[in-house]
């Protein structure tokens, strides 16, 4: 069944039809429900591929996601594909379920992950997709993406080694500042923090954060007030024990599923969170809002990474190519400050 077939089913022009199908708004209401009809009813599929080797586009763009599992990627994703709908391009996603396959042993493996994403990169290719956008399922440095990618790519939550390759990323610095200036303001000046691995680029660059804040306020930065996790709840558990005893009054974990370990802690040994020790946290995971009392934490920006990246991705594409050399490699994007009842005012 052609276009062409289903103008003459529904007595309507080819070009009618094409505007009901890519979804344009200058069609009548009852026209628009007669070719959505015929077009399900006679199983119409465009033929993307070949309308690209017309026009030299498909209006396709693809998605790589490390991991959907990954509770930061969904969000992301819904942002992504919602712009490109807007924008009235189409997405093709691949999901490489790289945690859901290998758990974390895929981090220093760097010859098989360059391999399943030169798979799923080929598949893209041979679809035809205008431009990709990448997204990662924590903050580091990809290898992967050189400056001689064959078509136009963005990164999510990651960053590249690539030259011509932007990244969009949350701004863990100025947040892990603003959380520390919060605690501050609270009246907190011995303040623990909780860290998630120390080479990691989430943890290196939330500590600067909260170093600068204790600088701008003249409070003396002590590493003995720092501890390092692996983001689990249960090394939040473990390192609360230590942090006390350096007689800290909050405790700023980076990110929500240690605080849980904190929180746990904590209540076995009859010290109450909110009112003898504050708590703070860092994503706004789920369980943020269901901890007793509710966890203060900075919300992550993620469907706004996904909308920018997406923006920026369909620009280039738009865009002349002399122009591309101007575009901004990294935009970060701005957490938002989540207070519940963990943080109490104090008077030293």
């Amino acid at each position: 069944m052609t276009i062409r077939e289903i103008a003459g089913e529904c007595g309507v022009s080819v070009a009618t039809v094409s505007n009901v199908i890519n979804g344009r708004a200058n069609v009548g209401v009852e026209t628009r429900k007669k070719v959505l009809e015929a077009v399900r009813q006679k199983g119409y599929r465009p033929d993307y591929a070949a309308r690209g080797l017309r026009k030299r586009k498909t209006n396709i763009i693809g998605i790589i996601a490390e991991d959907v599992a990954q509770f930061t990627t969904p969000a992301i994703l819904e942002g992504a594909v919602a712009y490109c709908e807007q924008k009235k391009y189409r997405t093709m996603i691949q999901n490489l379920r790289l945690y859901a396959r290998w758990g974390e042993s895929w981090y220093d493996n760097e010859s098989a992950y360059n391999a399943v994403v030169s798979a799923v990169m080929q598949e893209m290719l041979s679809i035809r997709v205008d431009g990709l956008l990448f997204i990662a399922g924590h903050a580091r440095n990809i290898g992967y993406f050189s400056d001689a990618m064959p078509i136009p790519t963005v990164m999510a939550y990651a960053y590249t080694r690539s030259t011509h390759t932007p990244a969009v990323v949350i701004d863990d610095e100025r947040a892990a500042c603003e959380m520390t200036r919060y605690l501050i303001d609270m009246g907190h000046r011995r303040i623990g923090v909780l860290g998630g691995r120390e080479n990691n680029i989430h943890t290196r660059s939330r500590l600067r954060g909260y170093q600068k804040a204790l600088f701008e306020e003249n409070i003396l930065y002590n590493p003995g007030w720092v501890r390092y996790g692996d983001w689990e709840r249960e090394s939040g558990y473990r390192m609360a024990g230590s942090l006390l005893k350096e007689g800290i009054t909050a405790v700023f974990s980076m990110n929500d599923r240690m605080a849980g370990g904190v929180y746990a802690y904590f209540k076995e040994q009859g010290i109450r969170v909110g009112e003898d020790i504050a708590v703070a946290g860092f994503d706004n995971h789920e369980l943020a809002q269901y901890c007793s009392p509710g966890l203060t934490t900075m919300e992550l920006p993620l469907g706004e990474i996904g909308t920018e990246a997406a923006a920026i991705l369909i620009e280039r594409l738009e865009a002349e190519e002399e122009n591309l050399i101007n575009t901004v490699l990294e935009r970060y994007i701005a957490c938002r400050l989540v207070e519940r009842e963990s943080v109490k005012r104090i008077f030293m």
